[in-house]
């Protein structure tokens, strides 16, 4: 990758945030890991990534559709992924496209996935 994109990843479970660094770093992509939503804003704000990775329940049920909300608000062209365990039939119903989010990774992460929607961006 010529010019490395930058991914934002927020999860507070340290060992999914481990894991998804390690794969797109693998492949040339640039990381920074957030553990909370309020720590995802600000590194949203101070790295200024391409793309983000965003738990939706951290340190309150909602709070990774909160900060996907000021994080769209904040530069509505960059691509904000869910990273959820609710399960597909929810997330369906949950309608995460209202809430700020550009699609889903459903946990444990498919990484042949990740790395598939990650490259047409990185191709972007």
């Amino acid at each position: 990758m010529s010019d490395p994109k930058k991914v934002l990843i927020i999860d507070d479970d340290p060992a999914i945030c481990d894991s998804v660094k390690a794969v797109l770093e693998a492949v040339g992509f640039q990381t920074e890991v957030a553990y909370s939503g309020k720590d995802g804003v600000a590194a949203f704000r101070r790295s200024r990534p391409d793309v983000v990775l965003c738990d939706m329940m951290m340190e309150d049920l909602d709070a990774g559709a909160q900060a996907a909300k000021i994080m769209r608000k904040e530069r509505p062209d960059v691509p904000i992924f869910l990273l959820s365990s609710i399960g597909d039939a929810t997330a369906e119903t949950v309608g995460f496209g209202h809430l700020g989010f550009s699609g889903i990774f459903q946990k444990p992460v498919n990484f042949d996935l990740l790395l598939a929607v990650m490259g047409r961006i990185a191709k972007s």
